[in-house]
């Protein structure tokens, strides 16, 4: 009985630090990495399909990779996770992720708040997997002093990327024009991973430019593109039962 008791009262004391934290928050704009309290993040990158080990492979052995496949197959988080993994080992200066500025249905321009206030929770994916390596407080620092940058692709244009790891997630929304964009901003000592789905674009149909530019590209020497499928889901099952028919 005595060690239920304590268990009870170490739930209610979470839940009104929880409770404390809300209040204290309350009427504070919203912030994409800060949450009600730190997170502990994920040390250990580990591969749970054959497919997501051949892609930490090859985005440790070549300086561009294509990570191509449906929802749920740990693209983005992968890919991120091994951005952290190359900053923390001094194989890069900094990261830059970057994401189309694409509507999947919902219009952002309804949303109050500045240009950065829109964009924050549309670039939640790539904070959600940032924290989820660094915790909420390193990633604040990293996201202050530039060592880590979020950024719609518009913001990409004219740059060269040295010594960085770049992300360009849901490739599947962007345009061939952009793509051929984004692909020669890789500079100097840099990694860039591009991921996305082919046949889940966001685009009218015929626009997106992903599957024609891997086609390509396909065979370049310093490259690598590598194919995931239902298989590799690591969401619920169901995900991975539904893709076929959807």
């Amino acid at each position: 009985m005595g060690k239920r008791r304590d268990r009870k009262l170490a739930a209610n004391a979470v839940l009104l630090d929880d409770v404390r934290a809300r209040r204290a928050n309350a009427g504070r704009a919203w912030d994409p990495v800060e949450g009600w309290r730190d997170q502990r993040y994920v040390r250990n990158l580990s591969a749970r399909t054959p497919n997501q080990a051949r892609l930490i492979e090859a985005v440790r052995s070549h300086d561009l990779v294509f990570a191509l496949g449906p929802a749920g197959t740990g693209k983005t988080y992968l890919a991120v996770s091994l951005a952290v993994e190359a900053l923390e080992a001094g194989d890069v200066a900094r990261i830059v992720l970057s994401r189309p500025a694409i509507e999947a249905g919902e219009a952002l321009g309804f949303l109050p708040g500045s240009a950065e206030d829109k964009l924050s929770p549309y670039l939640r994916p790539l904070y959600d997997a940032l924290t989820d390596r660094m915790g909420s407080k390193r990633l604040r620092a990293a996201l202050d002093d530039g060592t880590i940058e979020v950024a719609p692709i518009a913001f990409m244009r004219g740059r060269t990327l040295n010594n960085a790891f770049v992300v360009i997630d849901e490739a599947q929304n962007c345009l061939y024009s952009q793509l051929k964009m984004l692909l020669t901003r890789l500079g100097s000592g840099s990694t860039m991973v591009v991921t996305g789905d082919p046949g889940q674009s966001d685009l009218m149909d015929g626009m997106s430019g992903l599957a024609e530019v891997a086609e390509r590209v396909e065979g370049v020497e310093g490259l690598d593109i590598v194919r995931l499928n239902e298989g590799d889901v690591v969401r619920h099952p169901l995900v991975a039962r539904m893709l076929p028919a959807l």
